[in-house]
């Protein structure tokens, strides 16, 4: 009889130690707006043979301003603004980019999902974003350098690789 209670209270200590770890397995949730603030500083990156993408990211208010520039053999070919802001309702980031050469507003939908990891697809894509056609995922392999992998219809189509410039 000393067995079985000895077994059974073993068997119940060992089930209370397994839910408590269990509780302490789920994840806490991210702080959208403090990690997106990683990518304050100036990023360039060479998107094509010949072709430079310079980004330059700024702190504006709870969000962030963007200027970004595209340059062929050394001649802008693009230039822009984007604002990045955190929507509380959504728990993501919704960006809008604006080009000097085009009357169309981007929207986009970015959030992360790890520290270091983010996503965005286009805000048409923002009620399923796990069925968005085109998404970019992007990792900051370091403070410095940001990979970015496009995706359309679940297919790598391309990989860019940004580096921080030092000022």
């Amino acid at each position: 009889m000393k067995k079985i209670c000895l077994t059974i209270t073993i068997a119940v200590l060992l089930l209370f130690c397994l839910n408590g770890l269990q509780a302490q397995t789920t994840q806490t949730k991210l702080n959208q707006v403090e990690l997106m603030k990683q990518l304050i500083g100036t990023w360039q990156s060479e998107a094509f043979q010949d072709t430079i993408w310079t980004g330059e990211i700024k702190s504006y208010g709870n969000g962030l301003e963007w200027s970004v520039k595209i340059e062929l053999n050394g001649k802008i070919i693009r230039e822009g603004k984007a604002f990045t802001g955190y929507d509380k309702k959504n728990d993501k980031l919704i960006q809008c980019d604006l080009y000097k050469d085009s009357p169309n507003i981007v929207l986009n939908l970015i959030w992360f999902t790890s520290a270091n990891k983010y996503q965005e697809v286009s805000f048409e894509d923002s009620s399923n974003p796990g069925k968005a056609s085109f998404v970019s995922k992007f990792e900051l392999k370091s403070p410095d350098l940001v990979i970015e992998n496009d995706f359309l219809n679940d297919k790598l189509i391309n990989t860019y690789t940004a580096h921080r410039i030092k000022k």
